[in-house]
């Protein structure tokens, strides 16, 4: 394009004229000008690095802005109402972009967001109120994701631009999240309910390296043929000399690559010229260890080393050396030379990143993933070796194409330099394969596939997929789609097929995973499998960002596990498997699980149990370094290996935290318990008994925490209590360090107490249990919030009763919980445990024990009012004994009649609506009846008793909810025994069968009934006749001397089961849920008619066991008590 076609900034608006620093924009960006700035089309821009293409994103970003503007020309911004997202693959790029945008547009009152990992500090409000969103394709998938019912979706309707950094990395196996979350938008916006939505109209932008199938990727996005701009090496601004070195192949590939590094300083010190140069390494170790070649090599050059150009430069590296964290670092930059990987913190990389764009360090060793991230340009680019390895596949690769030219466009600074230099050093057969490199790319293809099931689980469980008509047309909007139209071949599909079978093949494939996902019960299914429907492992697994297979291990794990069997579930999880294990770590990791020291909590043992003296896989290396990790002090200080363990632990971390949420979902106590711990140990890299605890605190380090320990402060209780100046003395620091350091005890969650205790319960087989949580501190002032889980289980059983999420600054104190726990009735005990587990911190949790042992005393527990006692029966139904029929069990319909007839009952009815009662009995409790409690019973209930009133022959007995009544034995359905026969009986008992049933034909003669109504108004009974009368009749009752017992026999209170019970029946016997009852053969009348009479009120003395009767209880063979013979006597009361 000619100079005079060139844009100037002029033909802006004049509030948007700031926004540059130039006058003209260059050719590409001329060209794209009419389209960026005065349109909404959808775009897509093929150039080489370094053309200008961020100017692009700026321009689109302004015509958003341009929408704001009044008639007047004011700028009128609406917080969040028209939001930009920009997607970038690296999160040193994103931080770049963020810096340069929140200079430019923060005047104008533009909000900036950061979504990276980098950053955790974001909450939902900063979402909806950010105008320009940056983000990661992983990160921006994640926080999408799991925030659909907090509102974390709300957002995506104010989303009017969308602009795609480095779109050819769709190529990568990291681009399955950019293409997910890009066909989540198109499919949102396609959506009904949000047509009136800003999301309806949303506008794409991409840009790229220069790629042979753009034209596939304007498919996908939808982009008009105006919209597809393609520029060559023309439009790069410096232009690149490439020179290709083939060296002789070695053993094996990581050989090749360490002999590689002896050939570096020279190809620095001939094609540099002494200016910057950017040395790309396949490894993070490889980048460190070229940097330490070539520090040592200028090292030997003395004041001639060429990498230090003045004085000046000298006493910049050395002010900025203490700076930097990582000791090797250190001495590297003090000799011009540094490293920069992924596996560095925040503050180091940007120290390097500074130093390198000052012109302090000259020399930087990095991966290829700062070849697509910040903006480093260099005079020099070193390729050392072309081969990368693949953690998928496993084995090393050559790089393709697009990264190969990301790299190779960090060469060349445009303000410093006219040309730049890149160098090649790969294998002699090789060479020919990277001399045209700069011609061109491979074509872009999909990676969705081998990930599809979890990104199809996640719009599921955001419902944005409801049936599978919706999950068919959510594969359309993807690029997958695309190329398998265009290229069946690479996607397992035959070649020549038509556009119909393709279709076809996806649906097939769309039922595949969801059958999958539906059978592990990750989502639910209708009976036709057409409606979708998220289930909890499915959300858990979107929520934390996990693979199909590991969800699945996780779901397999047996229901009773500990702590080191859930590392070993993370040791074999997905999400770390590109971790390998190489040659020269074996040994390291032989001597660390040898553990002559005893330092580690968990080793790997062979079969017989003793420790394996070779460590020989992966999953066995990440089990020795994670436990070497968690000691606190770990000895293993290889930097791979060091980056190695960062990764098990931020990604372990994650995993044990969804185990903890699977494990609650499933009521599993101890799985629980050992996830939760996992995974915060796995995040402050601390095993709970760890002497280095003191080590989560801010402020408090390595050293400082061993200086601690050496002092005897090895708990937060022991630094509270700490004098702050021995404190300074023993760790060598001055004043005010140990206030400082005491001080930052503040962050810790508010200090409180756990109690746990059983209080009565009126429901048999039900324990109830109250947990008190009191706060001993007051909560300080501070933004972090604490939140702690409060599991309440039994550990037996294996089972979670109670679980609760608590923010640990609001929680009410006192504040209390009720449980309530059914006791099986097969154990004797059951161990109850209250814990108190806090999110973050370890070391500070609280657990109680309860101990619930089977009932099996007297004790009865009264609860006073101002009203008199009354007994609550333990059975719920009452049982029916008929002659023909087995006894059942169920409620009691039946009311109390009420007369004029004086209560000789021991036991007072509450109905079911009435409040609780006011007298409890633990379940199994055996109340023992002799004479001597009887006869003072009767007494306190005589002083009572008025004179008998007529009483009506038909009226019915008062009922107990646990009293067996038997229906009469007369012939012909004969009125049902009353209370006038039962008591009549008492004066004339019959002794046998014959007897009871003439007795029984005598009621229902019509001069019986006459002689009865006579009697009761003529002889009014008093207590001397009731006593005397029992006095003498009870000199004459048997003894059941020769009882025998036989099968014991079970009556329930649940409703619907029936009970045997011998016709033979036993005298005064408990009947309660679950009681066994031993059935007696005597030579006693087998219809003889009696009630249980042992429930009976005791205000003032324990009721006396006797041995005779527990011994039947137990179903033992025993001489029973000799009044348990006349305790029908009582059968009236």
């Amino acid at each position: 394009m000619d100079t005079h076609t060139l844009k100037s900034v002029s033909d802006l608006p004049g509030n948007f004229r700031s926004a540059f620093s130039f006058r003209y924009f260059n050719s590409l960006q001329s060209e794209c000008f009419p389209l960026c700035f005065h349109s909404d089309i959808n775009m897509i821009i093929s150039a080489p690095t370094g053309s200008g293409k961020t100017v692009l994103f700026e321009l689109c970003i302004l015509r958003l802005f341009s929408k704001s503007i009044s008639k007047e020309g004011s700028f009128l911004h609406a917080k969040g109402a028209l939001k930009t997202v920009y997607i970038s693959p690296s999160k040193a790029l994103v931080q770049e972009k963020l810096r340069d945008w929140n200079q430019k547009f923060n005047s104008w009152g533009i909000s900036c967001l950061e979504l990276t990992g980098d950053n955790e500090t974001y909450s939902t409000k900063n979402i909806q109120d950010a105008d320009i969103i940056l983000t990661t394709p992983e990160k921006f998938d994640a926080v999408s994701r799991y925030r659909v019912t907090s509102g974390g979706l709300g957002f995506f309707s104010d989303i009017a631009l969308v602009l795609i950094d480095e779109v050819h990395l769709l190529n990568d196996p990291r681009g399955a999240a950019l293409e997910a979350i890009v066909s989540r938008l198109k499919i949102l916006s396609s959506n009904h309910e949000l047509r009136s939505s800003t999301l309806a109209s949303v506008r794409l932008l991409a840009v790229s390296a220069t790629i042979p199938n753009i034209e596939d990727l304007a498919e996908w996005l939808k982009v008009p043929t105006a919209g597809i701009k393609r520029f060559g090496e023309e439009m790069r601004p410096v232009k690149l000399t490439t020179k290709v070195f083939g060296y002789a192949a070695a053993k094996n590939d990581f050989l090749f690559e360490k002999r590689l590094q002896n050939y570096i300083y020279d190809i620095l010190m001939q094609y540099s010229k002494g200016k910057s140069a950017l040395v790309f390494c396949s490894t993070r170790k490889g980048a460190q260890e070229a940097a330490q070649k070539l520090a040592q090599t200028a090292m030997t050059y003395g004041y001639s080393n060429p990498f230090i150009k003045s004085r000046e430069q000298l006493e910049r590296l050395r002010e900025a050396s203490p700076m930097c964290s990582d000791k090797q670092m250190q001495s590297y930059i003090l000799q011009g030379v540094g490293y920069h990987n992924g596996g560095l913190c925040q503050k180091d990389r940007s120290l390097v990143e500074g130093l390198f764009l000052n012109g302090d360090i000259q020399v930087i060793c990095t991966t290829n993933t700062l070849a697509h991230g910040i903006n480093l340009p260099a005079h020099t680019v070193v390729i050392k070796s072309t081969q990368h390895f693949n953690k998928e596949k496993g084995h090393y690769m050559e790089y393709d194409r697009s990264t190969l030219l990301q790299m190779s466009g960090r060469a060349g600074r445009p303000p410093f330099d006219d040309t730049g230099m890149v160098i090649i050093m790969t294998r002699r057969e090789t060479v020919h394969l990277y001399e045209n490199l700069l011609n061109g790319c491979e074509v872009v293809e999909s990676q969705l596939l081998p990930c599809l099931i979890e990104h199809l689980t996640a719009e599921i469980v955001q419902l944005t997929i409801s049936d599978i008509t919706r999950a068919i047309e959510w594969m359309k909007c993807s690029y997958l789609y695309v190329r398998m139209k265009k290229n069946p071949e690479n996607y397992a599909i035959k070649k020549g097929i038509p556009k119909d079978r393709v279709e076809k093949h996806l649906q097939e494939l769309c039922l595949q995973k969801i059958n999958e996902l539906s059978q592990y019960q990750m989502i639910w299914t209708d009976t036709d499998g057409f409606v979708l429907k998220p289930e909890e492992p499915g959300r858990l697994m979107t929520k934390y960002y996990l693979k199909f297979e590991t969800m699945k291990y996780i779901i397999n794990t047996p229901t009773s596990y500990s702590l080191d069997e859930a590392l070993h579930i993370v040791c074999h999880a997905e999400e770390i498997s590109w971790i390998q294990l190489r040659r020269n770590e074996k040994k390291t990791l032989n001597d660390v699980n040898a553990d002559k020291e005893g330092r580690l909590r968990f080793h790997i043992n062979d079969n017989k149990g003793k420790r394996k003296k070779r460590i020989q896989t992966r999953e066995e290396k990440l089990f020795v370094l994670a436990n070497d990790w968690l000691t606190g002090d770990p000895s293993v200080h290889d930097l791979s290996m060091t980056q190695d363990a960062n990764s098990i632990c931020s990604n372990g971390s994650r995993i044990a935290r969804c185990m903890k949420e699977y494990f609650i979902y499933k009521k599993n106590y101890k799985g629980t318990l050992s996830s939760t711990l996992l995974a915060k140990s796995l995040y402050q890299k601390l095993w709970d008994d760890s002497p280095y605890l003191l080590k989560q605190l801010p402020g408090i380090g390595m050293v400082t925490a061993k200086a601690l320990h050496s002092m005897g402060v090895r708990s937060f209780e022991a630094l509270a209590e700490a004098d702050p100046r021995r404190i300074e003395i023993v760790t060598g620091r001055k004043y005010p360090f140990g206030n400082t350091i005491k001080e930052s005890l503040s962050s810790l969650p508010p200090k409180v107490e756990i109690k746990v205790e059983e209080v009565d319960c009126q429901k048999q087989g039900i324990s109830k249990l109250a947990v008190t949580l009191s706060r001993v501190s007051q909560p300080l002032q501070s933004t972090k919030r604490h939140y702690a889980d409060l599991i309440v289980g039994s550990e037996e059983e294996n089972l979670i009763h109670f679980h609760e999420k608590i923010r640990m600054e609001d929680f009410s104190s006192p504040y209390s919980v009720t449980v309530l726990l059914e006791r099986p009735h097969q154990q004797t005990k059951v161990t109850v445990k209250a814990d108190l587990i806090f999110e973050e911190y370890i070391g500070i949790d609280l657990h109680e024990t309860l101990l619930l042992k089977k009932a099996n005393n007297n004790k009865v527990n009264y609860k006073s009012e101002n009203r008199m006692p009354q007994y609550y029966p333990p059975m719920a139904s009452a049982c029916i004994a008929d002659d023909d029929n087995p006894v059942t069990s169920g409620p009691s319909n039946r009311k109390d009649k009420k007369d004029d007839m004086p209560s000789f009952k021991l036991i007072d009815d509450d109905s079911e609506e009435e409040k609780e009662p006011y007298v409890t009995m633990e379940e199994d409790d055996c109340v023992i009846i002799n004479e001597h409690t009887v006869f003072d019973h009767i007494r306190e209930k005589a002083k009572c008793f008025p004179s008998l009133n007529p009483l009506n022959p038909t009226s019915s007995p008062a009922s107990g909810k646990s009293i067996l009544k038997r229906k009469s034995l007369v012939e012909n359905n004969s009125p049902e025994l009353d209370p006038l026969f039962q008591y009549d009986s008492v004066f004339d008992l019959p002794t046998n069968t014959k007897d009871i049933k003439q007795s029984a034909q005598q009621i229902t003669s019509p001069g019986y009934a006459s002689f009865a109504e006579k009697t009761e108004t003529e002889r009014p009974f008093s207590d001397e006749t009731i006593f005397n009368y029992i006095r003498k009749r009870s000199k004459n009752s048997p003894a059941l001397a020769t009882s025998k017992i036989e099968n014991p026999i079970t009556i329930s209170s649940q409703e619907g089961r029936n009970a045997e019970i011998s016709p033979y029946r036993t005298y005064g016997l408990l009947v309660s849920p679950a009681t066994k009852i031993p059935r007696i053969t005597s030579d006693a009348p087998s219809e003889i008619l009696s009630f249980d009479i042992s429930m009976v009120k005791r205000s003032d003395t324990s009721l006396e066991q006797t041995k005779g009767f527990c011994s039947t209880l137990a179903g033992k063979s025993n001489v029973s008590d000799s009044f348990l013979g006349f305790k029908s006597i009582f059968s009236f009361l």
